[in-house]
């Protein structure tokens, strides 16, 4: 359970509602990016009759109603909610908590002591997930999106010597040989290159960590043409462009970001992501 409240979703808004049928009929749009299945009864028996130590049999359909409200409350921006839903699942509930605790976290947590620990939180629940669903794409996925964060609030170069860089790129890998569309992946893979092609240079990046400004470019390619009309693919563009390039691409970074102001956001996520293109261009 979450010690204390968090900070509220600042965009409350009655689109991303998604009550009864609508979170079923939209869940294919709102998961573009992380490719997530639809937690229905059918999907959690068979997660539970592969592992019994996520419940019982015969409680899929309650505990699938549970998840389905989990997910409900995340859209909405009930990010606090959303946590303590997948926390009392367990396992079974590990996407959901980690990904409403990475999302608060990234977006609405200002303290980076704060920051840090919740990073490091979603990272051990991430890897305890591996260790009971090891092909489960989201539990490799939110592993190395939890040691990106860290290591961008550490600094690259301290990441770097950690050797967390390799666990991030090690673990993106496993994510997009499990789901070759998970467009988020692609933008964090793209986000690895580039980050550490800026911080050590193109030679060594290449020689030392496998890091290339081209791979960097065919995976933000490939996250756009998964999720075009996901605003966080465009944003990643553009900060990949920064990285790599500097003031000699502001424009087209520039470009990159008033493309995802212009995309509706379609739930709390997307619309802390919005705003966060919205700050980059004042």
């Amino acid at each position: 359970m979450a010690a204390k409240k968090w900070a509220g979703f600042p965009h409350p808004d009655k689109a991303f509602e998604y009550g009864g049928d609508k979170l079923e009929k939209h869940w294919p749009r709102l998961h573009a990016g992380d490719q997530e299945p639809f937690p229905d009864e059918a999907r959690v028996a068979a997660l539970i009759k592969g592992n019994a130590k996520l419940g019982k049999a015969s409680d899929a359909a309650k505990l699938a109603a549970r998840l389905q409200d989990g997910w409900r409350a995340f859209h909405r921006g009930d990010f606090q909610l959303a946590f303590d839903t997948g926390d009392e699942l367990g396992t079974l509930g590990a996407t959901l908590a980690c990904k409403a605790m990475g999302i608060h976290a990234n977006y609405l947590v200002d303290d980076e002591k704060e920051k840090l620990k919740r990073f490091e939180a979603i990272a051990a629940r991430a890897e305890a997930a591996q260790a009971l669903l090891p092909k489960e794409a989201n539990a490799h996925y939110l592993l190395a999106f939890s040691l990106g964060r860290y290591s961008q609030l550490i600094s690259i170069a301290k990441a770097l010597a950690q050797g967390l860089a390799g666990k991030v790129r090690s673990n993106l890998e496993t994510t997009l040989k499990l789901a070759p569309k998970h467009a988020e992946a692609h933008t964090a893979m793209a986000l690895y290159h580039a980050e550490v092609v800026s911080k050590v240079g193109s030679m060594i990046a290449g020689l030392t960590y496998g890091a290339k400004t081209a791979t960097s470019e065919e995976h933000l390619k490939t996250a756009l043409k998964l999720a075009p009309e996901s605003p966080i693919a465009h944003i990643e563009q553009g900060n990949a462009l920064m990285l790599l390039y500097g003031s000699k691409k502001e424009d087209e970074a520039a470009a990159c970001y008033a493309r995802a102001i212009q995309l509706k956001p379609r739930d709390a996520m997307e619309a802390l992501d919005v705003a966060y293109a919205k700050a980059q261009m004042e």
